[in-house]
């Protein structure tokens, strides 16, 4: 990003973070490898574990998260796939086309990316931010100053309500027989009934989507402001040519529609008889829905392989990181650490406060732990334990752990990676962008955690 922010940026009371973390915050694997030492020191330090007993919970814990951390990277490769399909891609140049002002654009960005973000977080990821990209170019053929950096940070803003929707990772574990949760819950599951698709998750969110709409309104450059738009020597993010050369026999399979659509219809078949016969939402069942869907508008397994290897690079470092969050659980469960922490958090805590706290909490771990999947590993059986002692509804907990954990995401860099890396930004030059989106979104889920509780 060159250095032409706005001076408003520059006068902002951001600028101290915006340098802090440009020099202090280091990668998320790095987050997670110092975590680890940080969880092992507690264990010797607050029980009685030697350092044989640390290295054994640690090294045992390293295989716990296997089947979760497939599904975790199923979720984003399809997500970053569906996003890039030809039929998507066309839909999100004609959405560029809607907004008739900068201010329409800043708002219609984050609420399209706010949307996807509650399909499939993966989606919402890239879609905002491609979305972003091609208003962007848009607005410059058609002479409209839009600023480029808040456009991305509305795009990356949507994000903030992905836990709340289809793939949340948190509730959909909670409702998955036998996941990691279960011994938290008795052995039970928590249908997201009771928590995605529950009344008041469902207005958070829309609240949460308002509030935020209209900040983006309100702190957009105003006329006589400088606005820094996208370079003329970068274009829309176009879908790069699938090679579909047919030469052999072989070839002409490849490059048949038939096969995917094929598959892409018993997918949807499987789909249809598992919630007839009463199937519930799982993870595994939001990855076959997606899965289908790319396969039903992909055009040959050419294009599917194409579309999976520009996807790969995505899921490499966050697939390394679910093997440490596994140790750390661990190590945490084989030293009792979380029934300590559970208690001390009991202590302070009564049912009422519980969502709210827990909220804050979760935001703070976030920064440690920035994956959902990994910090509901290491948090969510502390959060049940402590809801259970309290008398407070499991689902609360759920819902209060994934909402700490989307909300700090707003000033945590490791998920605006794929987005900064289309965009050709750096982090602060949106953070003072989402900065204020961390603000709205938190004060709404604040609220809807504590008046559930009342």
């Amino acid at each position: 990003m060159p250095t032409t922010q706005t001076r408003t940026e520059k006068r902002s009371v951001m600028r101290p973070v915006n340098r802090f973390l440009e020099r202090w915050v280091p990668s998320a694997l790095t987050f997670a490898i110092v975590l680890t030492l940080v969880v092992a020191v507690l264990a010797m330090t607050l029980t009685r574990t030697n350092p044989v007993d640390v290295v054994k919970g640690w090294g045992d814990g390293l295989a716990g998260l296997l089947a979760f951390m497939t599904q975790m990277c199923l979720i984003l490769l399809l997500g970053y796939m569906l996003a890039n399909t030809r039929p998507v891609r066309r839909l999100l140049a004609w959405l560029a086309r809607v907004p008739s002002s900068p201010a329409a654009a800043y708002v219609f960005v984050f609420i399209v990316a706010a949307l996807a973000s509650l399909i499939t977080w993966g989606l919402g990821l890239i879609v905002g931010t491609l979305l972003a990209r091609e208003i962007a170019v848009q607005a410059r053929e058609r002479g409209m100053k839009v600023h480029f950096p808040l456009l991305v940070a509305a795009g990356y803003s949507g994000f903030v309500v992905w836990h709340m929707g289809y793939s949340g990772s948190g509730p959909l574990t909670a409702a998955t027989p036998d996941s990691f949760l279960a011994p938290s819950l008795g052995g039970e599951v928590v249908p997201v009934s009771q928590t995605t698709f529950s009344t008041w998750n469902m207005l958070a969110a829309l609240g949460v989507m308002i509030v935020c709409a209209l900040l983006f309104f309100l702190i957009r450059p105003r006329e006589g402001d400088p606005v820094y738009e996208l370079p003329a020597q970068v274009g829309s993010e176009r879908v790069e040519e699938v090679d579909e050369r047919v030469e052999t026999p072989a070839d002409r399979i490849d490059a048949s529609r038939v096969l995917t659509l094929v598959l892409g219809a018993g997918l949807v078949a499987y789909l249809v008889v598992h919630f007839v016969q009463g199937g519930t939402l799982t993870l595994d069942i939001v990855n076959w829905s997606f899965l289908a869907l790319i396969l039903l508008l992909v055009r040959s397994p050419f294009e599917l392989i194409h579309l999976t290897k520009q996807a790969a690079s995505n899921v490499g470092e966050i697939l390394l990181q679910f093997p440490l969050y596994a140790g750390i659980l661990g190590i945490m469960t084989s030293s009792g650490l979380i029934q300590l922490f559970s208690d001390a958090f009991v202590s302070i805590a009564t049912p009422t406060t519980f969502g709210v706290l827990a909220l804050l909490s979760a935001g703070i771990v976030n920064f440690f732990v920035p994956s959902g999947g990994g910090q509901f590993a290491v948090q969510g059986p502390i959060m049940l334990d402590a809801a259970n002692q309290l008398g407070v509804d499991p689902s609360i907990a759920i819902m209060a752990v994934a909402y700490g954990d989307q909300w700090t995401n707003m000033i945590q860099p490791f998920w605006a990676l794929p987005v900064l890396a289309i965009a050709g930004l750096k982090m602060r030059d949106i953070l003072g962008y989402t900065f204020v989106t961390l603000l709205g979104s938190g004060v709404v889920m604040a609220a809807a955690l504590f008046l559930v509780s009342l």
